[in-house]
């Protein structure tokens, strides 16, 4: 008998039931609760206009309850009410993620955002708003520091396609602060505000983008220098490393669901007759093949859809083409720190992480989460605190902690 998986919880519709179980990965963090969850997906069903309307509507009513006990003094009722608001509100918009910009994910984004900010002035460690200059734009982040004397080990959290840096206190942020270490939640180019705000799309160059957050948190007495670390789950698990490969003040990396050569399965993406044709092929017939297929698989459609709006394509076949220089073959060797790989045994995206872990010289570790432990889905969702358990227990031991 094989092992169960995390599937079908709530939706008969897989992407549905996807998102739904990576909003429940939230709850040990204080993103989500059960009962109004699972309420909330009983009135959705399977209409996919519902899914942005009763999310945003929760969101709303949560919002509301926060305000009425911040105004009558209960500032960790508040606090509480406005990080479950944070995720209702994201999760509304993940299917419009699609060009051009929609009102309803500008609207999520828009919404998630204040209610994340309300929640930050009411936290008990140090949030602190910011911006940092990246290629000459000054991109907003937060900047958090844990209870007691610094300087603290710092994580650059890196989100992922379709995240934001709001999220990423829930997939990260609060276990490190738990944990003793300060946080930096940034949006880069192609994610969150970056994108929504500012048009800014996706860089395979992100050493870019982490060089100048280390630049920043270089100049902050509460950061150990010694000690900064990129935590990059989902697409961030690809990011992260790819930039260690040029970022060496980096003290360690974790990948969550890495991947290796991201170019190199491009083809797979289009019909088989044609996967000899990616780069050759006629454009016109490529792309009428490729929104055939969109057509008929929302799956499809989505990956297509949300990559072309964060990598600030037009069509599915530049999307395709346009892949290629995100990679990690020929520089995985230039990694000199440490590096934790994790991967969920029923998610597709860990078929390279095996690869990356063979290039990389420097010291290694792979943990490989199953579904028997109820954490094998894409970046262990629904096992949040399983996740954070081995991935800072193995970063303590790494740092010397």
């Amino acid at each position: 008998m094989t092992d169960p998986t995390l599937t079908g919880v709530a939706f008969a519709d897989p992407q549905f039931d996807g998102q739904f179980v990576r909003l429940l990965d939230t709850i040990p963090y204080g993103g989500a609760d059960f009962g109004e969850a699972f309420i909330t997906a009983k009135l959705i069903g399977d209409d996919r206009d519902a899914w942005f309307v009763q999310w945003q509507a929760l969101g709303d009513r949560i919002m509301a309850d926060a305000e009425k006990s911040l105004a009558a003094g209960h500032a960790v009722s508040a606090r509480e009410g406005f990080l479950r608001a944070t995720t209702y509100y994201r999760t509304s918009g993940i299917f419009h993620l699609a060009p051009p910009l929609d009102d309803r994910l500008i609207a999520s984004y828009r919404n998630q955002k204040n209610a994340f900010r309300r929640a930050s002035a009411l936290m008990d460690e140090t949030f602190t708003s910011v911006t940092i200059p990246v290629d000459g734009q000054e991109l907003d982040a937060y900047f958090a520091t844990p209870a007691g004397d610094g300087p603290f080990p710092t994580v650059i959290l890196v989100g992922g396609y379709d995240g934001t840096m709001e999220e990423t206190y829930f997939a990260g942020g609060a276990a490190a602060l738990r944990r003793g270490y300060a946080i930096l939640l940034m949006d880069g180019p192609g994610q969150g505000g970056a994108l929504i705000e500012k048009g800014l799309h996706f860089r395979p160059d992100w050493e870019t983008v982490v060089t100048a957050e280390v630049d920043w948190l270089l100049t902050r007495p509460e950061v150990d220098a010694e000690k900064i670390v990129a935590l990059g789950r989902s697409w961030g698990g690809f990011l992260a490393p790819r930039a260690a490969t040029a970022e060496h003040r980096l003290a360690a990396v974790i990948g969550d669901a890495p991947q290796y050569d991201v170019g190199a399965g491009a083809k797979f993406l289009l019909p088989a007759e044609y996967r000899d044709q990616l780069e050759t092929g006629d454009a016109d017939t490529l792309n009428a093949a490729l929104r055939a297929e969109m057509a008929a698989s929302a799956e499809l459609a989505f990956t297509f859809d949300r990559g072309m709006l964060t990598h600030g394509f037009d069509t599915p076949l530049e999307y395709l083409r346009g892949s290629a220089p995100y990679t990690l073959a020929g520089l995985a060797d230039r990694i000199s720190c440490p590096v934790l790989l994790a991967t969920g045994e029923n998610d597709p995206r860990n078929r390279s992480a095996q690869q990356l872990y063979d290039a990389l010289p420097s010291p290694k570790e792979y943990i490989r989460f199953t579904n028997a432990e109820g954490a094998g889905e894409h970046d262990e969702a629904g096992a949040a605190a399983l996740f954070s358990q081995r991935a800072f227990d193995w970063l303590d031991e790494t740092l010397g902690r």
